[in-house]
């Protein structure tokens, strides 16, 4: 039996078959949890009738369509080899009110429920539709509060938090810039951080990270 540590800032389930049946296993915010004994990783070897990229396009498609009928989003899908095995993750989000993840409460809006009912939707629609030839562990996972910031889009979204940003050419003569979003205007994304005020480019932006706020 194969016990799985999970390190994760957010709700995380895996989902598996053992001698208790079908279960979910959640990882504590900010801490490793092994899922219970009774419980192994989910495995299938199957053969495979499609080439990984129509794979993995195909499990993008059911988890955005799984996702969006519960009112969420699908924020992003990997299939790759790590440490424990070959991992199959799903990371869903939910779009909450501006006026209230401003505040900070709500960046992380995702909840366990979510995330069970949404790993229960897709395994059973990937045990009908897609075949592997991996065994592999299925997680759903929330983006976390330290999530990273993916267009302008975002930036508006969480206009009055913490971000730290990575650019591909200098900004005021760096390419790391922190503070706070205080706008986007025009496609350009303005930080402040103390009395310091920053511009920057949206086309500059290589990388982006919310910071968690204690």
């Amino acid at each position: 039996m194969n016990n799985e540590w999970a390190f994760w800032p957010a709700f995380c389930f895996l989902g598996g078959f053992g001698p208790a049946g079908f279960g979910f296993f959640e990882v504590a915010p900010g801490t490793g949890c092994a899922p219970p004994s009774s419980c192994e990783p989910r495995d299938k070897a199957l053969a495979v009738s499609q080439s990984p990229t129509d794979r993995l396009g195909a499990v993008r498609d059911i988890a955005e369509r799984v996702a969006r009928s519960h009112g969420l989003e699908l924020f992003d899908v990997q299939f790759r080899r790590e440490s424990i095995g070959w991992m199959l993750r799903i990371v869903i989000d939910r779009v909450g009110s501006p006026a209230a993840e401003h505040t900070g409460d709500s960046g992380e809006n995702v909840t366990v429920s979510d995330c069970a009912t949404v790993s229960t939707d897709v395994s059973a629609i990937l045990d009908a539709e897609i075949t592997f030839e991996q065994h592999y562990t299925l997680e759903v996972s929330s983006p976390g509060l330290d999530r990273p910031l993916r267009g302008l889009d975002d930036f508006v979204r969480f206009v009055g938090r913490r971000v730290r940003i990575v650019t591909n050419e200098l900004v005021d003569g760096q390419r790391f810039v922190s503070g706070r979003i205080a706008d986007v205007d025009d496609g350009t994304i303005v930080i402040e951080d103390g009395k310091t005020t920053r511009r920057v480019p949206g086309t500059a932006v290589a990388r982006a990270q919310l910071e968690v706020e204690i």
